[in-house]
């Protein structure tokens, strides 16, 4: 039988977010194993497909860690960290998050993934990440590091760090992902690669600039900066920044 005990320390969020800030209100968690309370550390403890819920948000793993301090009165506690460890899962109406170990941050609205299999999913993009993935509440920021992916209906970009802006408002759909370093954009029959770019999953419109090279088979175009369309698979170099070259390898 599960354990389940509601502690202070979650205020009211936008339901609509994968993460809250701190305040007065409580937080239910539960676990298949037990919940143990560490009064020296203060810190609850629950395990076994533990998980913790606030305002339609729902953080899952097989091991969750609830620090506290006491309330500024005397009375009361507030969660400031929560740590969770093993098969985490992190969703709320909109997005989803899972990775191996993760910690919230709960004062800063801070919440930082690690392990294999990192992946942050929303409504127009799901992004994946091989060193960490990290998700700025306050700012609806997600930043994935090392090897991250972006896909989305219209194809596929990578860089060596994505930082995707998510809409505070509606459907909370990522509008613009910043791409820096190695960036390589895939269409169907092209491959379009540069230092750093912009990409918008609505549009399907990919910006790079820096080294840029756009390869179709044996033929290799070369500049500054390059506009990837991922829906018409057209890609085009950008004048005014440079002489752009092109390397045409005719048919035998």
């Amino acid at each position: 039988m599960a354990a389940a005990i509601a502690i202070g320390g979650l205020s009211p969020a936008n339901a609509q977010s994968i993460v809250g800030r701190s305040g007065d209100s409580p937080v239910d968690i539960e676990a298949n194993d037990g919940i143990e309370w560490q009064r020296d550390t203060k810190a609850y403890i629950a395990r076994g497909d533990a998980r913790a819920r606030k305002d339609g948000v729902e953080i899952q793993a097989d091991t969750l860690t609830a620090f506290y301090r006491d309330g500024a009165d005397g009375t009361g506690q507030e969660i400031y960290r929560i740590d969770a460890d093993g098969k985490v899962r992190i969703k709320s109406q909109t997005e989803k998050a899972f990775g191996d170990k993760g910690v919230y941050h709960v004062d800063e609205s801070v919440l930082v993934l690690v392990g294999r299999n990192l992946r942050f999913e929303t409504t127009t993009a799901t992004i994946t990440a091989r060193d960490t993935l990290e998700y700025w509440d306050t700012k609806s920021l997600a930043v994935a590091r090392g090897d991250a992916i972006v896909e989305s209906e219209n194809g596929r970009l990578k860089a060596d760090i994505l930082t995707a802006h998510i809409a505070k408002e509606g459907k909370r759909e990522v509008n613009r992902i910043d791409a820096f370093g190695n960036v390589l954009v895939t269409t169907g029959t092209e491959i379009a690669q540069g230092e750093e770019g912009v990409y918008n999953p609505r549009t399907g419109l990919a910006t790079l600039c820096g080294n840029v090279r756009i390869t179709r088979g044996k033929n290799q175009l070369n500049g500054n900066c390059a506009e990837v369309n991922l829906v018409t698979g057209i890609s085009k170099l950008l004048g005014g920044n440079g002489r752009v070259k092109g390397l045409i390898t005719p048919e035998k």
